[in-house]
């Protein structure tokens, strides 16, 4: 009996919830501890091997136009290992379990169920480098949340190359080169052609983002995640990608403010593609898109946490062509409230909120047939 216990204990000591996405958070309202050191107040000795498992679901009630449908609901499921070999090298796998595992056409081989996959090696004097599937280092805070405590997602896995060098202990910059894609370009953008057909856009000969990433801390009160990138999609054809995330911690009270533009040649995003009724998949050119999110957390109770979040996103055309005129088609808005309880205080926790979304169409867009909507869901 005590063998069986002391294995499930050891066991136990493996698993943890609570991570940051791609950069050491330092947690303001939660202690990250192992179940393992919860139930033993024992720290582990040894970090080469940690496995975790990152789930999120709840019953959804969703609203357009009057009650839609309620349903139970696995938002995110992933398991994830990862350690550090020795004091230069590391690993880290995750995958996410409710994703296909199809990886062809894909363009690294990979299946997008694969968050993260490779390597990291510590270089000295501050450089270090990450080699395999990893999350962008795009700028935004709520982007290098975990995504089990993101109740609305949008998640980006590329295979690249990740290029460390800590400044010193609170700065930090990074520049990475990734795939700018996982799937093929017809496949991302949609394009058909007929045999002997030249397609009207073109695949870039080097389909790559190029980002350079700084992480400040000041005094743990405010940090800064700030990025700039550019990718070449198509021939011609160039994304440019600005995020700037600014987070502020005062003991009981954490808030973030992110800010994000990006002007597509060929539209990335796809949403002023449907707007503009392309008709060769995404291919609607010279889009222009600006967001702010917001999110203010008050734990007001040790084991209670209340939180309201704000959305705001624009999308345009910055370019007139073929009948399209330049300006703003769509504005959207997205608002969140909601409660959090967690019962040890770190790992398990149960919420209830709020997700609501209103988008709101110009002239230029009703013109198209577009019409304003709104929706909403509530998540147990």
């Amino acid at each position: 009996m005590i063998k069986k216990l002391t294995f499930i204990l050891l066991a136990a000591g493996c698993t943890q919830i609570m991570y940051a996405q791609s950069t050491e958070k330092n947690e303001k309202f939660l202690e990250n501890k192992t179940l393992f050191e919860e139930l033993t107040n024992v720290k582990k000795k040894q970090d080469k091997f940690n496995l975790f498992l990152n789930m999120q679901g709840s019953f959804d009630a969703n609203f357009r136009d009057g009650f839609e449908e309620g349903a139970f609901k696995m938002r995110q499921l992933r398991i994830e290992a990862k350690g550090n070999i020795n004091n230069w090298l590391s690993y880290r796998y995750r995958q996410r379990l409710n994703r296909s595992n199809d990886s062809s056409g894909n363009i690294d081989n990979l299946p997008t169920s694969i968050d993260i996959a490779g390597i990291g090696v510590k270089l000295g004097k501050g450089f270090s480098i990450f080699a395999g599937k990893q999350c962008t280092a795009y700028g935004g805070i709520e982007f290098d949340l975990n995504p089990i405590e993101i109740y609305e997602y949008m998640s980006n896995f590329m295979t690249g190359l990740n290029i460390g060098y800590d400044i010193n202990a609170h700065q930090q910059l990074n520049l990475q080169i990734l795939d700018s894609r996982n799937g093929s370009f017809n496949k991302t953008y949609g394009v058909e052609t007929e045999d002997g057909e030249q397609p009207a856009i073109e695949s870039g000969k080097l389909p790559l983002v190029y980002t350079l990433n700084w992480n400040g801390n000041f005094n743990d009160i405010f940090k800064t995640r700030w990025s700039a990138s550019i990718m070449n999609e198509a021939k011609d054809k160039n994304l440019y990608y600005f995020a700037f995330g600014n987070e502020l911690n005062l003991n009981k009270f954490n808030m973030f403010l992110d800010f994000m533009y990006s002007k597509e040649g060929i539209d990335r995003k796809g949403i002023m593609t449907g707007i503009t009724g392309s008709m060769e998949g995404h291919n609607a050119f010279d889009a222009g898109y600006f967001s702010m999110v917001t999110k203010l957390n008050y734990r007001f109770l040790p084991k209670w946490n209340a939180f309201v979040k704000g959305m705001y996103e624009t999308a345009s055309v910055t370019k007139a062509s073929e009948g399209i005129e330049k300006g703003n088609y769509r504005t959207s808005w997205g608002y969140l409230a909601g409660i959090e309880f967690y019962p040890m205080e770190t790992n398990l926790h149960f919420f209830v909120t709020y997700v609501g979304r209103s988008y709101d169409f110009t002239s230029r867009a009703k013109v198209l047939g577009q019409e304003n909507y709104s929706t909403n869901r509530i998540s147990v």
